[in-house]
């Protein structure tokens, strides 16, 4: 009976993509807090979901069946309004930045710990211990 770790791991590794792809564009963003004009970006979890649900394919056995194909790709990245912008233009709120970081990390983290138990639970299924 083969392993498969697409099941194996329950969307723990596609988590950790997102939580990284996340953090760096909050980096990006705490970067630029003193750019003129700059405009914060974030990543929405719903529209990574969805890229990533329109990549799969109903199996349709009839031609009468509908495609279930969605389309295209949305742009992941968004950006957010700001609570109050500042007069360079810039909309980066440190504040808010550093919190969103700090909780995103804090995801990143439980997410890695289930991964890691999940690992160590099959190391221990396949050695007998």
């Amino acid at each position: 009976m083969a392993i498969s770790f697409e099941s194996a791991f329950a969307g723990h590794d596609k988590s950790l993509e997102f939580r990284s792809a996340r953090a760096a564009v909050l980096a990006n963003n705490i970067a630029n807090a003193d750019t003129p004009n700059y405009k914060a970006r974030d990543i929405a979890f719903d529209s990574m979901f969805d890229t990533e649900r329109s990549k799969l394919a109903l199996a349709g056995t009839n031609s009468k069946h509908i495609s279930g194909f969605s389309g295209g790709e949305a742009d992941d990245l968004f950006y957010r309004n700001p609570n109050q912008p500042s007069l360079d233009g810039n909309t980066v709120d440190m504040q808010r930045e550093q919190a969103e970081f700090a909780q995103n990390s804090l995801q990143f983290d439980s997410s890695f710990m289930f991964l890691d138990r999940k690992i160590s639970g099959m190391k221990k299924a396949l050695t007998g211990n």
